[in-house]
């Protein structure tokens, strides 16, 4: 096994108390303006603002920095048809079939249902795939530790990315996703982990009134 090359850390920047309160109560206010949107325009995007939220997801740590991500970026608009009909069936049989009542009374104050007009509208879908392995230069498969985390942890810095850009998105999770490889032609160490559905709102978007938990509700503090 050969050793680690290490180097000095040069990017870390260390900021004052005051500044770090500052910093994280104003982070704090622009995520929670963020908000999961289904009614999208179908302005264009800026290619090289997806190409640097997308360069934001890869950043993030993954399980011994295997990166065990692919992200698919799709704007084509055959592609896009494709992937809602597809979803769509899928999201007919959850809706009237697979789902149980309990989960169905979970989603109803969302007003969620099978039909998703916006998997064509958004000038951009960002289909997020979690590879099991990894495959090198010289064929020799490479097993991928904590992919799901990792890949979990990307999506978030990329979704963190994305509403920091200006833009919205909708993390979409039809189940089962297997269509995704097909009509992506992505390879079999591939799994769906989600699809994110991204561009600016439509003049008429609306959003469900919710509220998120408070601290001492997802937050415990020992010592």
């Amino acid at each position: 096994m050969s050793s680690a090359e290490f180097i000095p850390l040069s990017g870390y920047q260390e900021y004052s108390s005051d500044e770090m309160s500052r910093r994280a109560g104003e982070f704090l206010d622009e995520m929670r303006r963020r908000r999961s949107v289904r009614q999208f325009s179908d302005r264009p995007v800026p290619g090289d603002v997806i190409r640097a939220c997308l360069m934001t997801a890869g950043s993030a740590p993954s399980g011994a920095n295997l990166q065990p991500w692919h992200f698919v970026v799709v704007s084509d608009p055959e592609v896009k048809h494709q992937i809602r009909v597809a979803a769509e069936a899928e999201e007919h049989v959850f809706y009237a079939k697979r789902a149980p009542k309990a989960w169905l009374d979970a989603l109803a104050p969302l007003g969620t249902d099978e039909h998703k007009p916006y998997l064509e509208t958004a000038p951009y879908l960002i289909a997020i795939f979690s590879q099991s392995y990894g495959i090198r230069s010289d064929g020799r498969k490479v097993k991928h530790y904590y992919s799901k985390e990792s890949v979990g942890i990307a999506t978030g810095f990329l979704i963190t990315a994305l509403h920091h850009a200006g833009l919205v998105c909708l993390t979409h999770t039809p189940s089962p996703m297997g269509f995704l490889n097909q009509i992506l032609t992505r390879p079999a160490n591939e799994t769906p982990f989600s699809l994110l559905v991204v561009g600016f709102p439509s003049e008429n978007a609306a959003v469900p009134r919710i509220s998120k938990k408070p601290l001492k509700a997802i937050a415990t503090f020992l010592g």
